[in-house]
């Protein structure tokens, strides 16, 4: 009964797809039309600001940004200038410097409010009168080299001075080979910041124009900071796509011209793929879902999906073609088989990608579902727009001298590719438990090879590589990808300054500062650090409310009676009565400092810990947690390496919990449709062996080729399902509908080398078509791109060596054969066969 509910639906396609073809085409233009309104509305978003939304550390520390920044000021940022040189302590080279802070500061659209470098602190040391970068310049000009060494060395142990040189810094021989200056700027308060960094930055093109001024003083000074940072995020999107859509087209179309060997049949085929792509991209300017960097795997993943489908309809409809069946009842015939096919395809592969919604990451869900719509568009698009429109044109060609090419289908009897796809039949026959076992040890070995495979987050991720391969810089323009520096310079910048480049945590603290014995916790939790933490006087190096307090008691006698009045036990610290303390440091000149460390209303307060710029970013986050839970009250561990790491667990947590989720649903639905169509739900575990295999080797592939788990790889798994089911499906289900006129060995030859041929045509156009990602400027694009090549590769490989033994067994274990009677009745074959 189930068969024929849904048996009338497709019928009801079929009908309209056969005998009204011309007014399906009209309404997919007009639809086409109405998406591709929303083409211009698509907004981009680039960087690793759009990950760390919702995650908890990150919430922590926007709430720091937001509660203890100044208010109603205008903002400040900062660009930093990355000197080289064998030595860049020689005057030449310290001129330099200055020459360029100075051209910086007389531009006024720059908004210089300030400059600091090591040849500041020389010229100052020099002529401690030269206040200006212009008298600065001068005192330099005046010295001999002698007395700019004397200088250098004089300066040896200020940390103002040593703290902006590398680490090869020799005082004697008064030598450096890199130093930083740093050029503050006034913009407009800048919204609430966050431990990620967006596509987007004020500083942006007052870095972009910084860079063109530094590069006419000479030598090698670079621009560094967040507008080049962000910068890059937007310029690697562009070039990435550049590079790897007409690598696309190109080997799409050539494997598109080998599967359909026809150049109406091309064309229509090419039309299909981009409604579909309109349609998905239409929809993501009309429901306002920002284009980030993962969704550059959306175009790709279409295409596999739809290049497969494209092939199967064709190439099924040429099959009965050749039977000598006209136009209409070919067509018919062939999405009457098909379209139950596409339907489950479509299904387990939105299931699969739906499964990222388990995801705690803002991108993985939206990339999951924009995917997932994408794959529905494309099955309307190629299992109605595309038969309509064949029917169309083949019904003209009857009409019309249109030129015909080969309509010949691939892998048809007595073809050398007929023959290759035949491989797994033999051994199915023959010993189909063996092959299944083999292929469950292979599994599992891969499964457990996989459990070593890493896991990472970082703003590298989203950035081109330091080095961009040779063969991109060979590429002619606009192919030429642009020039990057931003990785170069934090690889620099951490190798060479390493001593000054400690990092920073912070614990944000929402108890009661008001209580008697806060300070006196700020104080003791400061004592006994951990590892990864600066240490000085063996106590933790921090920065507090009580730091403040005690640098301004240090300096202001008056402030420092109040907090004697207020500390009971006498050390130093204010244990009672703490709000009169607070409003007496807010009304010292350290207000604007403790309004750093302490929330106006006393509610909330931060405190900063320094750590080792040489100590694993794991240890990094334990220890912050521990010292965290060391206060009472409500505090969270928080700081860019805290929640870049909260961000990479979530990764892995995605990837585990969508692999789950997506097999699991997968299963089921396979369950539950092979029940309704076929009430054979057993088919379900024939079909899960190929994704089995396919899903550990592919996580298998990740740890041999050294790739982690990170913002994109983390859907490789679930979306290796997705795809898999897409192979796997088609045989099942050309097996089952052969399997009800034909003996077992027929029916696995024609299923192989019918379906298999249309498989092969598609694994051969999608593999090439998704593995030029590895072509883009993005890392981990490639990865992806590699990754995905593999899952289609091994789900072909296992739909056509694996499969075939689970579907003899199951065959024999079911008791399918339609030949032998049942109960002395023989048996029905396809729709109205027994239930398991």
């Amino acid at each position: 009964m189930a068969r024929l509910e849904f048996q009338r639906f497709v019928d009801w396609v079929d009908h309209r797809i056969v005998n009204r073809s011309r007014r399906v085409i009209l309404v997919f233009l007009v639809v086409t039309l109405v998406f591709g309104a929303g083409l211009s509305a698509v907004s981009t978003e680039a960087g690793t600001e759009q990950f760390a939304e919702e995650v908890p550390e990150e919430e922590a520390f926007s709430r720091v940004t937001e509660e203890f920044s100044p208010r109603f000021e205008a903002g400040t940022g900062s660009t930093q200038l990355i000197q080289r040189a064998p030595n860049v302590l020689t005057r030449r080279e310290l001129l330099r410097m200055l020459e360029a802070q100075k051209r910086l500061s007389d531009r006024d659209d720059l908004r210089v409010v300030g400059t600091a470098s090591a040849a500041s602190v020389v010229a100052e040391t020099l002529d401690p009168d030269a206040d200006g970068l212009a008298e600065q310049i001068s005192a330099l000009e005046r010295a001999t080299d002698s007395e700019v060494a004397a200088a250098v060395r004089e300066n040896a142990d200020n940390e103002r001075f040593t703290g902006l040189l590398a680490d090869d810094f020799n005082p004697t021989a008064a030598s450096a080979s890199a130093t930083i200056a740093v050029v503050t700027h006034s913009i407009p308060l800048a919204d609430e910041a966050g431990a990620g960094q967006g596509g987007d930055s004020p500083l942006t093109p007052i870095q972009r124009t910084a860079g063109r001024v530094v590069a006419t003083v000479g030598g090698d000074i670079s621009v560094f900071g967040s507008g080049v940072i962000a910068d890059e995020f937007g310029t690697v999107i562009a070039d990435s796509l550049i590079l790897v859509v007409p690598a696309a087209v190109v080997f799409i179309l050539f494997f598109l011209v080998v599967a359909y060997r026809d150049l109406v049949d091309l064309l229509l085929g090419t039309a299909a793929l981009g409604m579909a792509i309109v349609w998905t991209f239409g929809f993501l300017g009309l429901a306002g879902i920002p284009f980030n960097q993962i969704m550059i795997a959306v175009p790709p993943l279409l295409l596999a999906v739809g290049i497969d489908f494209g092939i199967h309809a064709v190439n099924r409809y040429r099959e009965d073609r050749a039977e000598g069946l006209p136009v209409g009842d070919a067509m018919r015939k062939a999405t009457d088989q098909l379209l139950v096919a596409f339907f489950i395809v479509t299904a387990t592969t939105v299931i699969g990608f739906l499964s990222n919604l388990v995801s705690n990451l803002t991108p993985i869900r939206d990339f999951g579902v924009v995917a997932a719509i994408g794959i529905v568009f494309t099955f309307l698009v190629f299992g109605v727009f595309l038969p309509a429109t064949k029917v169309e044109v083949d019904r003209l060609r009857e009409r019309y001298p249109i030129p015909t090419f080969s309509q010949s289908p691939l892998g048809r009897e007595g073809s050398s590719l007929g023959r290759v796809l035949r491989l797994g039949v033999a051994p199915a026959l023959r010993a189909p438990a063996v092959v299944l076992v083999v292929a469950l040890v292979l599994s599992g070995s891969a499964m457990w090879y996989a459990t070593g495979v890493d896991t990472e987050f970082g703003q590298e991720d989203f950035l081109p590589p330091a080095e961009a391969p040779a063969y991109l810089k060979s590429l002619p323009e606009p192919f030429a990808p642009s020039d990057y520096s931003v990785v170069a310079d934090i690889e620099f910048l951490e190798e060479r300054f390493s001593s000054s480049q400690s990092g920073v945590v912070t614990v944000y603290l929402e108890g009661r500062p008001t209580d008697d014995a806060y300070l006196e916790t700020l104080d003791r939790v400061a004592q006994d650090p951990p590892d990864t933490f600066i240490v000085e006087d063996r106590r933790a190096d921090s920065t507090s409310v009580l730091t403040v307090i005690d640098a301004e008691a240090r300096e202001n006698p008056e402030f420092a009676a109040v907090v004697a009045r207020h500390d009971r036990d006498g050390d130093g610290v204010p244990d009672r009565n703490l709000t009169e303390v607070y409003d007496a440091l807010f009304a010292t000149d350290s207000a604007a400092r403790a309004g750093e460390y302490l929330a106006d209303d006393y509610r909330s307060s931060r405190v900063d810990y320094r750590v080792r710029a040489d100590a694993d970013d794991d240890a990094v986050v334990a220890d912050a947690h521990e010292v965290a839970a060391r206060f009472r009250g409500p505090s969270t561990a928080t700081g860019a390496v805290v929640v870049f790491s909260a961000i990479s667990d979530l990764i892995l947590d995605s990837a585990v919990q969508s692999l789950a989720i997506s097999m699991a649903g997968t299963g089921a639905f396979l369950v539950f449709v092979y029940w309704w169509l076929e009430r054979r739900p057993s088919l379900a575990l024939a079909n899960l062996v190929p994704i089995l295999v396919a899903v550990t080797f592919v996580a298998g592939t990740m740890r041999l080729a050294g790739i982690s788990f990170n913002a994109f790889t983390a859907t490789v798994l679930a979306l290796t399902i997705g795809l898999g089911v897409d192979y796997s499906v088609h045989v099942v289900h050309r097996f089952v509908d052969e399997r009800a006129d034909h003996d077992l060995e027929t029916a696995l030859d024609r299923t192989v080398r019918g379906t298999g041929g249309a498989l092969a045509g598609s694994m051969l156009t999608t593999v090439f078509g998704l593995g030029v990602l590895v072509l883009a400027v993005l890392s981990v694009l490639g990865q992806f791109g590699l990754l995905t090549a593999a899952s289609i590769v091994y789900s072909f490989l296992a739909s056509m060596l694996v499969l075939p033994s689970a579907l003899v067994l199951w065959d024999r274990f079911s008791g399918n054969d339609p030949l032998v009677p049942l109960g002395g009745v023989e048996r029905e074959s396809g729709a109205a066969a027994t239930a398991d």
